[in-house]
């Protein structure tokens, strides 16, 4: 009983944290600016919020951020921001739903990565929820099954889509490489990168509408700030298949927004592609095993 009461706040500040991210989508949408400005915002106002919330909490100055771990935080914030970049440029091109879904290809990013730079070995079992799941982005995606017309600008919205979660499986295993610094700080490395890196070519100076800017503090301080912050209190005090399972929320909010205050309902395809991709991530985190499952080499 003890147990089941100390992991039921941190589970209910997941579900809070992944229902806010689901949110994202529709913000950058209704922000109505282009994608690097966008970002450049969040960036700005994730900075004002974490850096608060940092010096609130005690977390600064960080006596273990030397200057090998911030250039790592650094490198890890290029790659973080350009993530967001494309993330946000492919819900334009394509749909909510569909840059969600795909996106969430990134946990396997992070494991061909480990095989192929790494030498980290992996199991005949993952690579069949690999593949799974890379069948299952395939009909997400709508390009081989599609009830409406895919043209050249869906496909490079694909595209952008699967370098953004590439890029923030890059920007994972950088993090792996800080050891035990606060999430929180190296989240505001990221942010704090991303400010001065986007500040020259962000068209910030132009008249944005009023009604924007509460978009965009909402991309910053929600989905930047506050959801990253609920998030980092609750992965220690939940184990693996909790947030495995939780995590899915993110891309369920997602598709509902796209469908009711939209009008892009996914199709039987498309919803077939989540369920593999689902299948596949939970398989690889959970360490589901096949009975003839046995190790490969890297």
């Amino acid at each position: 009983m003890e147990r089941t009461s100390d992991t039921r706040l941190p589970a209910a500040k997941l579900v809070a944290a992944m229902a806010i991210v689901g949110t994202v989508g529709a913000f950058a949408v209704e922000a109505g600016l282009d994608p690097v400005t966008t970002v450049f915002w969040r960036c700005a106002f994730g900075t004002v919020f974490l850096g608060a919330w940092c010096l609130i909490r005690g977390y600064l100055p960080a006596r273990d951020l030397s200057s090998a771990r911030l250039a790592l935080a650094a490198l890890g914030g290029v790659c973080m921001v350009l993530s967001w970049i494309a993330f946000f440029a492919g819900f334009a091109m394509t749909s909510i739903a569909t840059t969600t879904i795909v996106y969430h290809i990134q946990p396997f990013f992070v494991v061909l990565i480990g095989v192929l730079f790494l030498k980290e070995r992996i199991t005949l079992d993952q690579v069949v929820w690999m593949v799974g799941a890379f069948i299952g982005v395939v009909l997400a995606s709508g390009l081989v099954v599609s009830s409406g017309a895919v043209d050249t600008t869906w496909v490079v919205g694909i595209a952008l889509t699967l370098g953004a979660a590439l890029l923030y499986a890059i920007a994972t295993i950088l993090a792996k490489g800080l050891g035990q610094q606060r999430p929180e700080v190296t989240a505001l490395c990221q942010t704090v990168v991303g400010t001065i890196l986007l500040a020259p070519f962000a068209d910030i100076f132009r008249s944005i509408p009023t009604a924007s800017w509460g978009w965009l503090l909402g991309i910053g301080i929600l989905h930047t700030g506050i959801a990253y912050v609920l998030m980092y209190s609750a992965y220690p005090k939940l184990s693996t298949p909790v947030i495995g399972v939780l995590t899915f929320i993110y891309p369920l909010v997602a598709i509902l927004i796209d469908w009711i205050v939209y009008g892009h309902p996914l199709g039987i395809a498309q919803a077939l592609g989540m369920v593999l991709i689902a299948l596949g991530t939970l398989g690889v985190r959970l360490g589901w095993r096949f009975p003839t499952g046995r190790t490969l080499p890297a």
